[in-house]
């Protein structure tokens, strides 16, 4: 009886083993065993926990007693320690509960269906339209670009922002810094470029602001039109710095789906500076030292992770160019962030108090100003021009005093003369009506129809 066994068995051998290698295949797909640790300190929004292990990045949860749970975040460990960040607010959490790792780390999901709508830091709708059915998942911290596979900038961007056009011009593909105050017209500018710019998609990331700036930024700066291309992803100020911090990765990671799609982006981020301030908050929070000015190294480390994610995709995709507002303290221009930000972006617009007081808007501070990939994207004889514009703008602020009370004499210096007949002119030109857009083309027959008639009067109608 047993060979007979055997030998049937023997005869149903590639059936049993194929029937083998599906349940081998189904074992290992199966998950693992979840180790949960307990809760044992909460110091500000710092949660420690032992018994457990996770990677930095994953996501664990609190289960409150009435087994509501608490979504955190693995930011650091010490030993058998894990330091976790919440993503919410923690109310309810008891000493002792349990904390079950998650085993994933956050993701982002994207798609076509977000133009126009307005998203918080972890993807939930804000604007009552109904869910998003997306179906396409991506990492929030990106994946880094072969700097020899990138496309040079090399093609010019309309911003519809005259002074920018003519003077600062933008190659899509290139980050630059918006530094700036509070208010000086920061987010007017913004609004500005979000309706006027020339580009597929627009994404706006309010990170750490105000949260009664988002409405009004949605409904009086970006308008109906502006908002029909444009994906809002909003963080306010009283969301937890982890959030903060997750909004900024996830408006880079929607315009990175957008890149790779072929689509030329705008990412306008308001403002780096809150992104920074959030890294800040957790770093300190979990024991690392401060070094500059109270901002820990990480911060300093983080900034370039994620201004790199924009500009251009390799030959196929599309790109990104970037506009990030760097808040400067006090119109502080040595400020630690808005230092670190000039030595990684490609150029910088610093708005001006001063200008904004005697209200010339957009206050761009020519002078202060640059844009580091201008000379590959314009004409030889564009550059003349603005080399002149500037000659003429800084010979009359650097003598503005004498002028005004009288002690400077007409014919003692010819380019001084000169400036100050080109004067009215200039502040016509960087004036502009935050209604009206002005395109490349216009912006550099203007700027040359300036300079080439010095003698003629004045006549603003023509730049207005």
């Amino acid at each position: 009886m047993m060979s007979e066994a055997y030998s049937g068995s023997m005869n149903r051998g590639p059936e049993w083993a194929k029937r083998i290698a599906s349940y081998e295949g189904k074992i290992e797909e199966a998950p693992g065993l979840v180790v949960e640790g307990v809760l044992r300190r909460v110091v500000g929004l710092t949660l420690e926990a032992a018994g457990c292990s996770a990677p930095i990045g994953a996501r664990c949860q609190i289960v409150a007693p009435d087994n509501s749970r608490v979504e955190t975040e693995v930011v650091g460990f010490s030993g058998d320690k894990l330091y976790l960040m919440p993503t919410r607010d923690m109310r309810g959490v008891v000493p002792n509960a349990r904390v079950i790792p998650s085993g994933h780390a956050a993701e982002a999901l994207v798609g076509d269906a977000m133009l126009g709508r307005v998203i918080d830091a972890e993807g939930r709708t804000l604007d009552g339209k109904g869910p998003l059915r997306l179906d396409k998942r991506v990492s929030l911290v990106g994946k880094r670009i072969n700097p020899l596979a990138r496309r040079p900038v090399r093609e010019p961007l309309d911003v519809g922002v005259r002074s920018i056009n003519a003077l600062l011009s933008v190659g899509r593909g290139q980050r630059m810094g918006l530094f700036a105050g509070s208010g000086v017209g920061k987010s007017v500018l913004l609004g500005m470029m979000t309706r006027f710019t020339t580009a597929d998609v627009i994404v706006v990331g309010l990170i750490g602001e105000r949260g009664r700036e988002v409405k009004e930024f949605i409904e009086d700066t970006l308008g109906e039109e502006g908002m029909r291309r444009s994906v809002v992803v909003a963080s306010p100020a009283d969301h937890s710095p982890l959030m903060r911090m997750h909004g900024a990765k996830l408006a880079t990671s929607i315009a990175e789906h957008f890149r790779d799609e072929g689509k030329d982006v705008l990412l306008l981020m308001d403002s780096l500076t809150r992104f920074a301030q959030a890294q800040r908050e957790i770093a300190l929070a979990i024991g690392e030292p401060p070094a500059t000015k109270g901002y820990p190294p990480s911060v300093f480390a983080k900034l370039p992770r994620l201004v790199e994610r924009a500009g251009n995709g390799d030959h196929g995709q599309g790109s990104i160019t970037a506009f990030y507002t760097v808040l400067t303290e006090g119109d502080d221009q040595n400020d630690p962030i808005a230092d670190a930000a000039r030595a990684i972006l490609d150029g910088h617009l610093v708005l001006s108090r001063q200008l904004a007081e005697s209200g010339l808007y957009p206050a761009i501070d020519i002078e202060a100003s640059i844009s580091r990939t201008m000379n590959q994207i314009v004409s030889a004889d564009h550059r003349e021009l603005v080399t002149k514009f500037r000659t003429l703008y800084g010979a009359y602020q650097q003598n503005q005093d004498l002028i005004n009370v009288g002690a400077y004499q007409v014919g003692t210096d010819p380019l001084i003369d000169e400036a100050i007949e080109c004067w009215p002119r200039l502040v016509a030109f960087l004036r502009q009506d935050m209604q009206a857009s002005v395109s490349s083309e216009q912006s550099l027959t203007q700027l040359t129809d300036l300079l080439m008639s010095t003698d003629s009067p004045v006549d603003e109608s023509v730049i207005a």
